[in-house]
């Protein structure tokens, strides 16, 4: 009886107590694994599915207005900057332009003639000189004489009033030449103020003209196009934007209590729903927004009411991506994306304290238009300006 006894299988309340025990020690390893991770890991780090990818988006708007005559883009394609995207009507800006140069060829033949004049005018003083000593020396003689007798009187008043116009037109003459020489002193044809008036009106025809072809501020996809041939556009219109691709970062919106931590320059790990897991982005906190998004809506929440419901805010943190990474796998304004930012790291400022080392963004596509107005002006200046006329006698 004692051996079958003690050869008999466990007791169904044995195997209970088994199972618990099994249990209960599986789900010590489990809260020991899970204090382990929180300890060394979950405590650092901090995350929101409430992220989404933001870009530049550029405007291109005309800078004259005119009727469309041409659109050379549309929505997907890539551009390149200063590649033309809409071109608009230039007749009147090329009438414009030819009244300016002959505006200025004019200007230029007649700043010409004031040096010529000034030349002339200083000659004819000169001349009206010597014919006022002349006279005088003929009063002189007479006056030497009129005591013999030999001279009428009526001859010696002659001689005095010759003397008289002759310096009376001396005088008129140096003051013409003043007031002509004060246009043209300290001078050149070049840099005449009449020239570099007329000069000016020229560069402003050209730079209308030239507007009349909107380029593209920069490189990037086009989206969002509105113009149409036919459209009667004014400076300003918006007409179509153009998206830098490789411009891109995320905007992930963090709740109040996630940020204490939260620092610049603390690494992030991204995934975008457009890949999903498989694909991993890596980036950096660069900045944390100056308020909530409620904070800076059109219409601010008014807390300071009877009904007021707290409800927990969230702060806008900008996070950089890897350049290589985006050019990889590129994304696109507005895609959700999954964020987690590790904040173990606190050595970082909460907020931006120094100004960017580099520029956000620029263009020089609009830097070179008036380049060949230059040209157009040399060589209007060599078509009417004679070769000896370089400034002033």
């Amino acid at each position: 009886m004692t051996e079958t006894s003690a050869s008999a299988p466990p007791t169904p309340s044995g195997k209970r107590a088994l199972l618990m025990t099994a249990a209960a020690a599986g789900f010590a390893a489990i809260g020991l694994a899970a204090g382990l991770y929180w300890t060394m890991i979950g405590r650092y780090s901090v995350s929101t599915d409430d992220a989404y990818v933001a870009g530049n988006v550029v405007q291109v708007t005309p800078r004259v207005d005119g009727t469309v005559v041409a659109v050379h883009a549309d929505d997907t394609d890539f551009v390149r900057a200063g590649q033309t995207l809409v071109a608009l009507d230039d007749a009147d800006a090329r009438l414009a332009l030819d009244q300016a140069k002959a505006a200025f060829a004019q200007t230029l033949r007649e700043v010409r003639a004031l040096y010529s004049t000034d030349g002339a005018l200083a000659a004819s003083v000169a001349l009206m000189r010597v014919d006022l000593e002349r006279r005088q020396q003929d009063l002189a003689r007479r006056q030497a004489l009129a005591h013999t007798g030999a001279v009428a009187a009526e001859d010696l008043k002659h001689a005095r009033d010759a003397v008289a116009q002759a310096r009376a037109a001396l005088d008129q003459a140096e003051k013409r030449q003043e007031a002509n020489h004060a246009l043209v002193a300290g001078t050149t044809l070049a840099d005449h103020p009449r020239v570099r008036l007329a000069a000016a009106a020229v560069r402003e025809a050209y730079l209308a003209w030239r507007r009349t072809q909107v380029p593209a501020p920069v490189s990037g996809q086009v989206a969002h196009r509105t113009v149409q041939v036919g459209q009667r556009v004014a400076p300003g219109t918006p007409l179509m934007a153009v998206v830098p691709m490789h411009q891109l970062w995320v905007d992930a919106n963090f709740k109040e209590g996630q940020l204490a931590a939260m620092r610049i320059g603390q690494p992030a790990t991204l995934t975008a729903d457009l890949y999903g897991g498989d694909v991993v982005y890596h980036g950096t906190v660069v900045g944390l927004a100056a308020g909530t998004g409620s904070a800076f809506a059109l219409l601010p929440a008014q807390n300071a009411t009877g009904n007021w419901i707290k409800v927990v805010q969230r702060l806008p943190v900008r996070i950089a991506l890897d350049p290589r990474e985006l050019a990889a796998h590129p994304l696109r304004i507005g895609l959700s994306v999954d964020v987690e930012v590790t904040v173990r790291d606190q050595k970082g400022p909460q907020l931006s304290d120094g100004r960017r080392a580099a520029t956000v963004a620029e263009t020089t596509v609009f830097a070179s238009a008036d380049h060949d107005a230059e040209d157009l002006i040399a060589r209007l200046m060599r078509d009417n300006a004679a070769a000896d006329q370089g400034g002033a006698p």
